[in-house]
């Protein structure tokens, strides 16, 4: 397989990997041969995937809008995944433009792109790093830079928390970031679920992504509740990606478990 010009070297095309399979169902061209297989292989399973990412990058949006109105003006955006239209640091400034913004991901592709893109924006860093090596992703330079521990933070793990097992104590990396910002920080959350609503053929994707170098760990609700732990939850609290805080143009969904994801934000008290 030739190797694109856009592609890092050292990047191995033939393993998938999430952040360039969600690049696919989003519409993006940043994506091999290996992750348009897995995508494709995951849509005959479930064809609604390509709506739920966009519902997914929709709860986002309002989340930052919401983290806005509360006085927030930096952002952690952990595992932000390859470029696309709306992105935090576009929402936000759009809003209020001192926002300061900070995108790590693990992805070479991703974060290629996205130093590409914010290349000339002095209130944005790009990481490259794990989200659950904390000291990498707070220690990093960009981040030093950006981030004042003595002002609020916004920490988004918005589609990331599914791919971090147990084994990686995601409770005590939340923990971790929740001690980097001050009082009246918050915590945004999307995770997939795999116990509620019809099956879908989630647990066929989640056989998909253990060939990926980022394999599925869906959470019930209640697993994904006390991610919250140490937050004050936010009404509505843990619920379906279009049930939190939609906005007035948006059309009722009258099956929002189809999703298969939860979302909520929380706030440190």
């Amino acid at each position: 397989m030739d190797r694109p010009t856009w592609a890092p070297a050292g990047v191995d095309m033939e393993r998938p990997s999430a952040a360039r399979v969600y690049d696919y169902w989003l519409g993006g061209s940043h994506n091999f041969a290996a992750d348009r297989m897995l995508a494709e292989q995951a849509l005959r399973l479930v064809p609604d995937m390509p709506e739920i990412t966009r519902a997914n990058r929709a709860f986002l949006r309002r989340a930052v809008r919401y983290c806005l109105d509360q006085g927030i003006r930096q952002f952690l955006d952990l595992g932000s995944g390859i470029p696309t239209v709306g992105n935090v640091h576009e929402v936000a400034q759009q809003v209020a433009p001192e926002t300061r913004v900070v995108y790590v991901d693990s992805d070479p592709v991703a974060v290629a792109h996205s130093r590409a893109l914010l290349e000339g924006n002095d209130l944005t860093g790009v990481v490259h790093a794990d989200a659950t090596r904390v000291d990498d992703v707070l220690g990093a330079p960009q981040a030093r830079r950006l981030l004042d521990p003595d002002q609020p933070l916004a920490v988004l793990m918005v589609a990331l928390l599914h791919f971090v097992p147990d084994s990686a104590d995601p409770a005590g990396m939340i923990a971790r970031y929740r001690a980097a910002g001050a009082h009246g920080s918050h915590l945004v959350i999307s995770h997939g679920t795999d116990v509620t609503g019809p099956d879908m053929g989630r647990a066929a994707v989640k056989e998909l992504y253990e060939r990926s170098t980022t394999p599925l760990c869906l959470r019930e609700p209640a697993d994904v509740t006390a991610l919250f732990a140490g937050y004050e939850l936010v009404e509505p609290g843990v619920v379906y990606l279009p049930q939190w805080r939609p906005e007035e143009t948006d059309r009722p969904e009258p099956n929002p478990e189809r999703f298969g994801m939860l979302a909520g934000v929380g706030r440190t008290p």
